[in-house]
């Protein structure tokens, strides 16, 4: 994997960029960086990684928004459940700062009426006090592999999300409700592209992602086995090293042959371009897993 990440950096820099492009991940649904934890502590050492929370309003269009405003120019962009959504947004909105994109555990279809009816009382549980219920509604047991840290990963993702509040889950659950298609965004796209997910996802199952796959030119799909609806965390070291794969991709209009004119380039002092740094092993560590 580190010499798949070398090979990423060495693809940025023939591009015209600074080295690693720099790695904006995106949450779930009351999310934090918990959910990317074993990936940031693995990419981190080797490129700009960083987790940005959903914030913004009450449509996927202002979370979008808000986002572009505080993201780098031009990034790698990753999200999982409601935040592959936002990226798909993201997207949308601008396509020329994405230079790679991957989507987890996601849908580009919004929710049919029925499903958007369905919102209402969870909001107006949210309200009274009972978000807890709500989020393991929203994430119950059986949307995870069968594991021994499955109930641990979970009490530690409906902790995350209580400490967040009622209110930022009625402005997701109002986004999430109001959604729409994304199918077109997604068809436009040329950029690497891998789709994941888990193979016993129960909320966003494999159909859904094999659909997306076959939309997009240049798209991978990545079935993690023994793994659900949060396979970053279920199977971390699978999804690490499918994320290490994606990132090293050489882009369809880029070609793998070292570029002589950059190597020949020499500095505004005269001197001789320096080669791209060889990059350090990754560590792939689960913080959930016990000893």
């Amino acid at each position: 994997m580190a010499d798949q990440l070398g090979r990423a950096g060495q693809t940025e820099t023939r591009a015209g960029g600074p080295g690693n492009a720099p790695l904006v991940m995106l949450p779930g649904l009351m999310g934090t960086a918990e959910v990317f934890v074993p990936q940031l502590r693995a990419l981190s050492g080797v490129l700009p990684a960083m987790v940005a929370p959903l914030l913004g309003g009450d449509r996927i269009e202002r979370i979008a928004d808000h986002l572009l405003t505080q993201l780098p120019a031009r990034f790698a962009l990753a999200g999982l459940s409601m935040g592959g959504i936002v990226a798909m947004e993201i997207l949308r909105r601008a396509p020329e700062r994405v230079s790679r994109l991957c989507l987890m555990s996601t849908s580009p279809l919004p929710d049919t009426p029925t499903q958007a009816a369905e919102w209402e009382p969870l909001i107006i549980a949210a309200r009274s006090g009972r978000l807890e219920d709500v989020l393991r509604g929203c994430l119950p047991v059986d949307s995870l592999a069968p594991s021994p840290q499955r109930l641990d990963i979970l009490n530690t993702i409906y902790q995350q999300g209580c400490s967040l509040g009622p209110e930022l889950f009625v402005a997701q659950a109002r986004a999430l409700q109001r959604r729409t298609d994304q199918q077109a965004a997604l068809r436009r796209f040329k950029g690497p592209t891998l789709i994941l997910c888990g193979a016993q996802d129960r909320l966003t199952p494999l159909k859904r992602h094999e659909f997306m796959a076959a939309l997009m030119p240049n798209a991978r799909l990545c079935v993690i086995e023994k793994a659900g609806h949060l396979p970053t965390l279920e199977q971390p070291d699978q999804v690490t090293g499918a994320m290490a794969a994606w990132l090293a991709e050489v882009a369809p209009d880029q070609d793998e042959r070292p570029d002589p004119s950059r190597e020949t380039a020499t500095t505004a002092a005269g001197g001789a371009q320096p080669a791209a740094p060889s990059l350090p092993p990754l560590t792939l560590t689960n913080p959930l897993k016990t000893s």
